[in-house]
């Protein structure tokens, strides 16, 4: 029996409700918790990058990254949420270094990267700051003090530098002193928008944000991927106009098309059917459509793992089975699963696992193993040490809790309830 087709379980008997793969689960998320919660912690500001081991990578002035910091700040909120001890100093830290180092106070906005003398990469990139925007909506549901302030100035930025009403999404990137600096529009950055915009709305209340949300979710999937049979397409031009031929940094912005994305764009359309009230129709069939592309095209029949990135033959480009895809479809599975119950998408939410438990997950270092080669073995061309915990925390804990939402939203829903 081969890693594609696990023993099919009958409809309704979900390892989702399952006590005993639940109890499994959040120690899988204590343990990612464990790894991260003191170790990553920078005295100078920020977070370490931490080493295979999860010792810092790098201690004589290292970068911090945007996405870094607030993905952490995200991460220890929800750990707030549950209860977890010292969590709160975590968002603490976070959100200060992102208010007094990332923020540009002269020239509004925040800047990509830094190290201990100051800007290291003082862009402003769309993808940045959709996770300040999520950092601060989640902090707000903590009650950080600094949450609020954050919010207001993000929100602010983006509506006045990033948005292209016209099209309905963000452009992506500018100096520091906000002139343009390609005519470059990517999906990436307008995805973790989306998520970051759900987030802002559950914390706030305030439509606007869901409004762009469904925008945005409209062009990337609702006109774009429909044309393309459900498969993502990354980089365009300026007008919104698909560029085959875009060829970027392999981690951030890959040549062709990346399946990981398509499952996770499977979940936020979901999430998003939902807080808009089920309004769109077309999203559950583009969310199941997303879905069976990715797994169909995607994973590897032969070996398991999502391929990182395809031509636009579907053939495999970068081969790499990288962790996020993996966590990813998790997240998507069990959305599927809660709204469009089948047989198919209980099997591979199992499948997922059953890939993360053999090779994924670090039991004798700790962490998520960030990059395998073809043949599953560990690799290091992309990634380094332990990315941070955002994509595997939130592969363990979305299964745990009901599908309406961020975990931000659902979690102390969910507590008040018990």
């Amino acid at each position: 029996m081969t890693q594609a087709q696990p023993i099919l379980p009958p409809l309704g008997m979900s390892w989702r409700s399952n006590r005993f793969h639940r109890q499994w689960l959040f120690e899988q998320a204590s343990r990612l918790f464990d790894f991260f919660q003191y170790a990553a912690i920078n005295p100078a500001g920020g977070f370490f990058d931490l080493d295979d081991e999860g010792r810092p990578l790098d201690v004589v002035n290292p970068v911090r990254q945007i996405h870094c910091t607030t993905r952490m700040v995200h991460c220890f909120a929800i750990g707030i949420l549950l209860g977890r001890p010292g969590c709160d100093a975590v968002v603490d830290h976070g959100m200060s270094y992102l208010w007094n180092a990332h923020r540009d106070a002269l020239n509004g906005g925040y800047v990509w990267s830094l190290d201990d003398d100051g800007p290291k990469d003082d862009t402003k990139q769309a993808y940045g700051h959709a996770f300040v925007l999520l950092a601060a909506s989640s902090a707000k549901v903590v009650g950080h003090p600094l949450a609020d302030r954050m919010l207001q100035d993000v929100t602010q930025v983006l509506e006045e530098r990033f948005w292209e009403e016209r099209h309905g999404a963000v452009t992506e990137e500018f100096s520091r002193d906000w002139q343009p600096l390609s005519q470059y529009r990517g999906q990436n950055s307008n995805m973790h928008l989306t998520e970051a915009l759900m987030a802002a709305f559950e914390a706030t209340g305030e439509r606007a944000y869901l409004d762009k949300a469904e925008r945005i979710a409209g062009l990337i999937i609702g006109r774009h991927a429909a044309s393309l049979g459900y498969r993502v397409a990354e980089h365009f031009d300026a007008d919104w106009s698909l560029d085959r031929d875009y060829r970027g940094h392999d981690m951030f912005r890959p040549f062709g098309t990346t399946p990981g994305h398509w499952l996770e764009w499977a979940r936020l359309l979901l999430q998003l059917w939902v807080l808009g009230g089920r309004r769109h129709a077309w999203i559950p069939e583009a969310a199941r459509a997303l879905f069976r592309q990715a797994v169909a095209l995607g994973w590897d029949r032969d070996k398991g793992g999502f391929f990182y990135a395809l031509d636009w033959n579907d053939e495999p480009r970068l081969p790499q089975k990288l962790w996020w895809p993996c966590a990813e479809a998790i997240g998507a599975a069990a959305f599927l699963s809660e709204h469009c119950p089948s047989d198919m998408h209980e099997q591979w939410y199992r499948t997922f696992w059953g890939f993360a438990d053999r090779y994924l997950i670090d039991r004798h270092n700790g962490g998520w193993r960030p990059e395998l080669t073809a043949d599953l073995k560990p690799g290091a061309t992309l990634f380094s040490g332990k990315p941070d915990l955002y994509h595997a925390l939130q592969a363990c804990l979305i299964p745990l809790f009901p599908a309406t939402g961020s975990l931000t939203r659902v979690i102390p829903e969910s507590l008040a309830q018990d």
